[in-house]
C-alpha cells in the first residue's frame, strides 16, 4: 500500500471477507441462545450482514473494482473466540451475556472499520462510496445499540 487509495480497497478487501465470515458464523450463533430477544436481533443482523454484502458489491462497483476478500485476521479471531464461548458456557445468563459480548467485540470492530472506509472514500473523492458505507456504519451502531439493550434490560438483570 502507497496511497490511500490503496488502503482504501485494501481495508475493504478486509470488510468484505469479514462480512462473508460473519454471514457464515451467525446461525452457529442464532442456533446458540435460547433468550427470544437475542435470538430476534441476531436474525435480524444475520439478513442485515446478507444486505451488507451486497452493499459492498455496490462499493467495489462504484469504485471501478470487482468485490473481492482479503483474509481478516481480527475477524476470524473473533469468531474463534465466540465459538470457543458457545462451547464453554453452561449456565444460559452467562453463555447470553458472554455472547452478547463477543457480537458486540464483532460490532465494534465493524463499526471502527465502516468509520474510517466512510471517512477515507469522502476523501477520495468517492461520493457514492461514502453514501453506501454511511448506510451500513449506521446499521452497525444500531446493531450494537440493540445488543446493550437487550443485555442491559433482559440479559444482565438476574444477575443482580
Amino acid at each position: 500500500m502507497k496511497t490511500l487509495a490503496d488502503a482504501f480497497e485494501h481495508t475493504l478487501q478486509d470488510v468484505y471477507y469479514a462480512e462473508n465470515a460473519i454471514a457464515k458464523a451467525l446461525p452457529k450463533v442464532i442456533d446458540a441462545v435460547s433468550n427470544a430477544d437475542l435470538k430476534t436481533a441476531l436474525k435480524d443482523h444475520l439478513g442485515e450482514t446478507k444486505g451488507q454484502i451486497k452493499t459492498l458489491q455496490a462499493v467495489f462497483k462504484s469504485i471501478g473494482k470487482k468485490a473481492s476478500g482479503e483474509k481478516c485476521d481480527a475477524i476470524e479471531g473473533l469468531i474463534k473466540e465466540t465459538e470457543g464461548v458457545i462451547e464453554d458456557a453452561k449456565g444460559a445468563v452467562a453463555k447470553h451475556a458472554a455472547i452478547i459480548g463477543c457480537c458486540q467485540a464483532v460490532e465494534h470492530y465493524e463499526i471502527s472499520r465502516y468509520g474510517t472506509l466512510r471517512e477515507w472514500a469522502k476523501a477520495l473523492g468517492k461520493d457514492e462510496a461514502h453514501e453506501l458505507l454511511s448506510g451500513i456504519l449506521d446499521q452497525e451502531k444500531a446493531a450494537n445499540h440493540k445488543l446493550t439493550n437487550i443485555a442491559v434490560t433482559e440479559i444482565n438483570r438476574p444477575a443482580r
